[in-house]
């Protein structure tokens, strides 16, 4: 649920949404606001790319932390090229990825289906919200973007377990119970034995 939150509220569906808007409002004309709006759509979907080549050669945490200060840096230079790139590798696919990896079988269509439940109220929030938000804070909606941006990269260091490798049977044993926090709300074996079978 975590995850789908910061994917939208890194600000990425708001430039995205209303890219020819924000274009305008730094100065650009009618079709040079359009214009850059279209190359920012292609630099996100050929950055994917990007990211689905280094997701299995580096590891999903890394591209989670590295894209979190690209990202910050972009915003802050108001380069929403560079961010969409940042956010395109990492954030983007990653924030579907990851919970395709993290639930165990036996739960994992349900568990996948309140992330993307989640994934839509997030968006439809910022979507409603945003140029509301961009009238009272005018340049100031970028630093509310970027303390979540920081926020998330907390989250990815300290909360997200790498996942890359791990076989969907294997997660539990060699992801969950392992980490420092995520540890104490695992079931012991025994337990779990029990559980299923007052479940059949």
């Amino acid at each position: 649920m975590l995850l789908q939150l910061f994917q939208q509220f890194s600000g990425i569906d708001a430039i995205m949404f209303y890219a020819p808007v924000l274009f305008q409002t730094v100065g650009f004309g009618s079709n040079a606001a359009l214009l850059s709006a279209v190359i920012t759509g292609s630099i996100n979907v050929l950055s994917t790319f990007v990211g689905i080549y280094l997701v299995d050669r580096t590891s999903r945490r890394f591209l989670l932390l590295q894209s979190s200060v690209h990202m910050l840096i972009s915003q802050h230079k108001y380069s929403s090229k560079a961010y969409v790139m940042g956010f395109a590798w990492s954030w983007g696919p990653l924030g579907w990825l990851i919970p395709s990896e993290t639930f165990p079988l036996e739960t994992r269509s349900a568990g996948f289906a309140v992330a993307v439940s989640c994934n839509m109220l997030f968006t439809f929030v910022i979507a409603q919200a945003f140029l509301s938000m961009l009238c009272e804070m005018r340049s100031g909606i970028f630093f509310f973007f970027s303390a979540w941006i920081i926020v998330m990269g907390l989250f990815a260091l300290f909360f997200i377990p790498e996942t890359k490798g791990v076989a969907i049977d294997d997660v539990r044993e060699r992801v969950w119970k392992p980490h420092w926090f995520w540890k104490r709300y695992m079931l012991a074996e025994d337990d779990h034995q029990d559980v299923e079978k007052r479940t059949e």
